[in-house]
C-alpha cells in the first residue's frame, strides 16, 4: 500500500475520529489546518478547536489557522509541504487555489448519502424530515458546493428514536473508517470516483434560530422529529409564560385529534408531560429552563409545576 503524504483540515469533535484514525494508518499528517482560536464558555476564554487541541497532544505540527484560505503566505506554507492530498472533515468551503493545489487533489467526508442533503445541516435534516436510513459520503471536492464527485459511500439505518447527537457521533465514527478506505484506494490507484445525479439533489441549509422555536400546529410525528433533529445543538424551544424552555427529547403518545389547542398541556403527573399538536399529543421527556440545566421531565416537574390547559408557545 502506498503511504500517501495528508494534510488534515478539520476543526470540531465530529472530525476528531478521522484524524485519530489517519494516523493510526500507514498515510502521513505532514500538516494540520484548523479554525482560529475562539473565546468560549462562560468564562470567554480564549480557547483552540478540538482538532488543534489533538494536534498538540499529538506532536502533530505544523498547524495553520489561517483568518482566509487565499493568503499567499498560507497558500505558500502549504505548498511547500509537498502534500499527496488534503482531507477535509468538518472545516470550511475551500477555495480552489487550496483544493486544486495537491496532485491527487482534495477529498471531503459529508454526513448523507450524496446528492441527499448537500448543504451545511445535513444530519440535523435526516432527523427533521424523518429520514429512516442516510450515511456517509466520501467525495473529491470540486468548485460547486458538495457536488463533486464519489469515491465512496456507506449507509446507515436511522434509529427510531435517535437523536441529531447521537447520530452525529455514529456517523463520525463511521466516516472515520470509510476516509482511511478511500486513502487506501487512492494511493493504490484502483478507485475512480463517479459523478453525482445532480437531479436526485436536496438541500441541507443552515438551522437558524428562527427554526428552533417549535410549532405544534403539525402532527406530533413532526413535532418529534423537530425536536430530535435539533437535540443537542441548537435546541428546540418554547416559551412558557414568557420563560424560554429548550426541548431535548420526546416521543409520540398518540396520532389522533384532540380537543385541545396546539402547544396545550394535556395531561401531567409526576413522570409525564403531554402536549397537543394537530393531530396526536407528544410526551416530553427532556427540557431545561433557560438558565438552568437539563433535566429528565420528572426532575423539572419537581422545581417547575405545570398544570394542564397551560400553553407552550
Amino acid at each position: 500500500m502506498k503511504s500517501l503524504k495528508v494534510v488534515f483540515m478539520g476543526s470540531p469533535e465530529f472530525a476528531l475520529p478521522s484524524l485519530k484514525r489517519i494516523l493510526d494508518s500507514p498515510h502521513q499528517i505532514v500538516g494540520i489546518v484548523t479554525q482560529p482560536d475562539k473565546l468560549r464558555g462562560r468564562g470567554q476564554r480564549l480557547l483552540p478547536t478540538p482538532v488543534k487541541k489533538f494536534a498538540i497532544e499529538n506532536q502533530l505540527s505544523p498547524i495553520f489557522q489561517p483568518l482566509h484560505l487565499k493568503e499567499p503566505q498560507f497558500l505558500q506554507q502549504l505548498q511547500i509541504l509537498q502534500a499527496d492530498i488534503f482531507v477535509v472533515v468538518a472545516f470550511r468551503i475551500l477555495p480552489p487555489e487550496v483544493f486544486d493545489m495537491p496532485e491527487l487533489g482534495t477529498i471531503n467526508l459529508h454526513p448523507s448519502l450524496l446528492p441527499k442533503y448537500r448543504g451545511a445541516a445535513p444530519i440535523h435534516w435526516t432527523i427533521i424530515n424523518g429520514e429512516k436510513e442516510t450515511g456517509i459520503t466520501i467525495i473529491k471536492i470540486s468548485r460547486e458546493i458538495d457536488a463533486g464527485e464519489i469515491y465512496l459511500q456507506k449507509k446507515v439505518s436511522v434509529l427510531p428514536d435517535e437523536t441529531a447527537g447521537s447520530l452525529h457521533d455514529r456517523l463520525s465514527i463511521m466516516g472515520a473508517e470509510l476516509m482511511v478506505e478511500a486513502l487506501n484506494q487512492i494511493g493504490e490507484g484502483n478507485i475512480s470516483p463517479r459523478p453525482q445525479d445532480a437531479t436526485l439533489a436536496t438541500p441541507a441549509p443552515k438551522i437558524t434560530p428562527e427554526m428552533c422555536h417549535i410549532s405544534f400546529v403539525q402532527p406530533a410525528e413532526k413535532v418529534k422529529n423537530w425536536i430530535h433533529g435539533l437535540s443537542p445543538h441548537p435546541a428546540a424551544f418554547v416559551y412558557y409564560k414568557n420563560i424560554r424552555i429548550k426541548i431535548y427529547r420526546a416521543r409520540v403518545v398518540s396520532h389522533d385529534y384532540v380537543k385541545e389547542e396546539p402547544g396545550t398541556i394535556v395531561s401531567v403527573s409526576r413522570e409525564s408531560l403531554e402536549i397537543a399538536c394537530r393531530p396526536g399529543k407528544i410526551e416530553i421527556l427532556e427540557l431545561q429552563r433557560e438558565g438552568k440545566k437539563r433535566l429528565s421531565v420528572e426532575a423539572f416537574l419537581r422545581g417547575n409545576p405545570l398544570k394542564p390547559g397551560e400553553r407552550f408557545k
